[in-house]
């Protein structure tokens, strides 16, 4: 479950409090993870140039915001990617194919990023088999910048509703050169919604499914900064809640409450307001999942640049069993001649949204 502020806000508190007065802006100008968010700060050009390629590499776009990566530097020009066997969705990942997705993210953002210095990456994926590393880099002289890497910093996924504006030729082209297809008919723009609506409700009311999400939370300063993983809620707002006893994961679970109606509510907000979709397809192999998240890292910096917002919504291509009909139609609908579905994301124009927390990369370094 991909869950914005706004929606966080409706399903957990129902309501706000506002901090007035001298102390209350003092106060709230310290609610923000600055800790959290200083690998944002830190991505750059080191002396190491695989340190420089990797620190912007963890800024890659994960499932839930899990950051399932680990790393061993080999030799002096070389890195091993590990997958972080803690970090998993089971959930709603059952079969791991979203988490895989996620570390082809990381490698492509790993590539891209090492143009930035000059060198190209080579990676060569499960060098030792399954049971191994998942890839092996290698940076070599001579390769010239990525235009993507401009993007980088710049890429967020825009969780908030779009303004509804139908996307502008350059945008949808910037998004059709990298993605397999592009839905922005009425028609089809609306069966979209529907399988995806359909999805997202069996998720929130399945109960293991969102308790999965639920224990994902990180709400506040304090937790975002122990732990910059999961799904964040941070800020004033937030923290006033929880301490007042408006904001809890016992509330969250609670599905009878009129703020959870609320968060139906702000989903077909969020649907509602979408005038495109993109998804890329192919084969359901280990690497064939590697080169969906490359693929889609591409096309998310691509958007990027092109001033065009990004959201992925994973529900309907999830393989557990309470989903398996929104599923099929998925299928059905954007990959007809077979192959999986492995993204799903609303394309348009979204509010400006902040950065997410990240481990440091000395976190992640084995």
């Amino acid at each position: 479950m991909s869950v914005s502020r706004r929606k966080a806000l409706a399903l957990l508190g129902g309501g706000a409090i506002l901090a007035a007065g001298t102390g209350g802006a003092l106060w709230a100008s310290t609610r923000t993870p600055l800790r959290a968010l200083e690998p944002w700060e830190d991505a750059q050009e080191a002396t190491d140039p695989r340190i420089a390629a990797l620190s912007y590499a963890i800024l890659a776009p994960n499932p839930h915001n899990l950051q399932p990566w680990l790393v061993d530097l080999e030799g002096t020009d070389g890195a091993l990617l590990y997958r972080d066997p803690t970090k998993a969705l089971p959930m709603t990942d059952p079969m791991d194919r979203q988490v895989i997705i996620g570390l082809g993210c990381f490698l492509e953002q790993a590539r891209i990023a090492a143009t930035m210095t000059g060198h190209s990456l080579e990676i060569d994926l499960w060098p030792e088999g399954e049971d191994g590393p998942v890839a092996r880099m290698r940076l070599s002289d001579g390769a010239a910048r990525d235009p993507l890497a401009d993007a980088i910093m710049d890429r967020r996924s825009c969780k908030e509703p779009f303004d509804g504006t139908a996307l502008t030729d350059s945008g949808r082209a910037a998004v059709a050169a990298e993605a397999d297809v592009v839905i922005d008919a009425a028609d089809e723009v609306a069966r979209i919604r529907e399988i995806a609506g359909e999805a997202w409700r069996a998720e929130l009311y399945t109960p293991r499914t969102l308790k999965e999400s639920i224990d994902l939370l990180r709400i506040g300063r304090r937790e975002i900064e122990a732990n910059p993983d999961g799904i964040d809620l941070g800020g004033p707002m937030f923290e006033a809640l929880e301490a007042t006893g408006l904001m809890t994961r016992e509330q969250a679970m609670d599905t009878e409450s009129t703020a959870f109606r609320q968060q139906l509510a702000s989903l077909e907000t969020a649907l509602q307001t979408t005038p495109a979709f993109a998804a890329i397809v192919g084969a359901d192999t280990p690497e064939g999942r590697i080169d969906a998240g490359r693929r889609y890292l591409r096309m998310n910096l691509a958007a990027t640049a092109a001033g065009v917002s990004v959201h992925p919504i994973s529900q309907a291509l999830q393989e557990y069993p309470e989903v398996s009909g929104p599923h099929a139609a998925i299928h059905a609908l954007l990959a007809p001649g077979g192959g999986t579905v492995h993204m799903l994301a609303r394309i348009g124009y979204g509010p400006e949204v902040p950065r997410t927390p990240r481990w440091p990369l000395e976190a992640k370094m084995i």
